[in-house]
């Protein structure tokens, strides 16, 4: 049985993380409570994710946070990463499923309810579902689905939702309440002058509103 905990999933941007740098950025983000962990450099090579991705392993070791690696099935493999994160556009699931096998945990992006419908449990252990809000982060983003669309979704998706997309702490509670089993996300622990600081603010009020 694979186990993760959503409720506070750090996607790491290199730009963002540059002046703090992305190893340092998720140690001090783990420290202050994310529960989760995600590679995504939509430039970098295959060597430069396994690279990165190897010194974020040994930052995480003994952490119990997974790494999940965005995209990249052979760098995900090379890593020895916790699990992958896949988009629409990317390699298809049930594929990514057959090379990485059984242990590997499998993430899935949805934006409508159409394609939540179409998740298979048997593939897939979790979808992230947005963007919620419209975000910079990834300037190609479907169009924002708001906490009613995200509610919707997560209703039709079988298996837990992760909401991304211009999230922050202060949605915690819509957030939750619309289902969903926690919130990626980036800028706001990402390009923060103090990480840690940053993500305990949002692990507080998940705690606060219990999640």
């Amino acid at each position: 049985m694979k186990r993760f905990d959503l409720s506070l999933y750090l996607v790491l941007d290199p730009d963002l993380c540059r002046a703090v740098g992305m190893i340092e950025t998720a140690r001090l983000a783990v420290r202050g409570g994310a529960t989760m962990v995600q590679l995504r450099d939509k430039q970098a090579t295959t060597a430069e994710m396994i690279a990165m991705g190897l010194e974020l392993k040994a930052a995480l070791a003994g952490t119990g946070v997974p790494l999940i690696v965005n995209d990249d099935v052979d760098a995900a493999l090379a890593i020895g990463a916790d699990g992958i994160h896949v988009g629409q556009d990317d390699m298809a699931a049930v594929s990514v499923r057959a090379r990485v096998g059984d242990q590997m945990i499998l993430g899935l992006s949805v934006e409508t309810e159409e394609l939540a419908k179409r998740v298979d449990p048997a593939v897939v252990d979790y979808v992230g579902i947005g963007p919620v809000f419209a975000t910079g982060t990834k300037p190609d983003h479907k169009p924002p689905v708001g906490f009613d669309g995200l509610k919707r979704i997560v209703a039709l998706a079988p298996v837990p939702a992760v909401a991304i997309g211009g999230v922050k702490g202060g949605h915690a509670g819509e957030i939750f309440s619309a289902g969903a089993k926690g919130l990626a996300v980036v800028s706001a622990i990402c390009g923060q002058p103090d990480p840690e600081a940053a993500t305990r603010l949002i692990a507080a009020e998940i705690a606060r509103i219990g999640k």
